[in-house]
């Protein structure tokens, strides 16, 4: 999922996120992505999408929904407990100055789950080995002459406002209409709550 004018996923680089392959972009019509939002950290994101953690980016397309999709995203997440992440640490990828949530095992548990039943769905295509790490962008419209001092001064001014702590009780599933058109959200899925019908949203685009 492109963000901004980056071309790969949120900035990130094979430093931190291993070899990338020159394919897989940009995000298509159609594309969907599973979602955390983190709304205590809205104020601090620079990057111009509300703050999110990814789970899995790209899902299945959204031509390829059927009833029995949303059936069993209800199921796997009812099954999967609540939990809190708590952001203290500014990290970077190439371009791009973002939180690490901790713990990360609850947000990994959820995307390896859903790669069990859907391995057709591989994170970011496949085209970073390993995938990237649970992460949530704060900024990435810095380029590589002036990203180190502007992060720098971004990571002053933003200090203050760390450690912060969300607790997570439902994924988004959100749906772009292709490159330039933004995502918009479909639904939201329930955790920890055994099998629920999902609650359908009509909110403004986010980006992934």
């Amino acid at each position: 999922m492109s963000t901004g004018t980056h071309a790969r996923p949120e900035g990130a680089g094979a430093a931190e996120a291993g070899e990338a392959e020159p394919h897989g972009w940009p995000d298509l019509p159609g594309d969907t992505a599973l979602t955390i939002r983190i709304p205590e950290a809205n104020p601090l994101v620079r990057a111009g999408f509300p703050a999110h953690v990814t789970v899995l980016y790209p899902f299945l397309n959204e031509s390829r929904f059927t009833p029995a999709t949303h059936t069993d995203l209800t199921d796997l997440f009812a099954a999967r407990p609540a939990f809190t992440l708590t952001f203290s640490e500014f990290r970077r990828y190439p371009g791009v100055l973002y939180l690490a949530p901790t713990p990360e095992a609850p947000v990994r548990a959820l995307t390896e789950s859903l790669t069990d039943h859907w391995p057709q769905a591989l994170p970011y295509r496949g085209i970073f080995t390993p995938p990237l790490a649970p992460h949530l962008t704060l900024a990435n419209d810095e380029g590589p002459d002036t990203c180190e001092a502007a992060y720098d001064a971004l990571e002053s001014r933003l200090a203050p406002a760390l450690p912060l702590t969300s607790h997570v009780s439902s994924v988004q599933l959100i749906v772009t209409d292709g490159p330039g058109k933004g995502w918009r959200d479909l639904t939201t899925y329930r955790l920890g709550t055994g099998v629920s019908r999902p609650r359908e949203s009509g909110v403004g685009p986010i980006r992934p």
